[in-house]
């Protein structure tokens, strides 16, 4: 879900539980910005409807205040996957204030390569699985 230009993930192997800081390197407009999240919660369900997922929220160091969450459910019965992320979050720093506009279409484009990586992800194993 992270997988796509502009983006990495600082330590790709921390594990996904309560309490682990994570950090997200961007690259936008010329510049790098690396934002700092603390997992909140880890949601593993299991039933029907298979759910595997997290949240993160923002720490000081980064440019938004807020929460993300990411999740997939696999509903069983209809063999159905599905990737959701939601997320609230209001400026943190006066950069961010005062290129709101400009952080809010960063904040969408980044929900839409993500879901594209995802879905570049499925078909990537769909084929290693043919």
């Amino acid at each position: 879900m992270f997988d796509f230009a502009g983006v990495w993930l600082c330590w790709p192997n921390v594990t996904l539980e309560l309490g682990n800081v994570v950090a997200v390197l961007l690259r936008h407009f010329g510049f790098w910005s690396l934002n700092f999240c603390r997992i909140v919660y880890v949601i593993n369900e299991d039933g029907p409807i298979r759910r595997f997922g997290f949240a993160y929220g923002t720490l000081a160091e980064h440019a938004e205040s807020g929460e993300e969450r990411f999740i997939v459910e696999w509903n069983h019965a209809s063999d159905m996957v599905s990737y959701e992320i939601s997320s609230f979050s209001r400026p943190g720093g006066l950069i961010t204030q005062v290129a709101y506009p400009i952080a809010r279409r960063l904040q969408s484009r980044f929900v839409c390569n993500s879901l594209l990586a995802m879905v570049h992800a499925v078909q990537a194993s769909d084929q290693i699985a043919k």
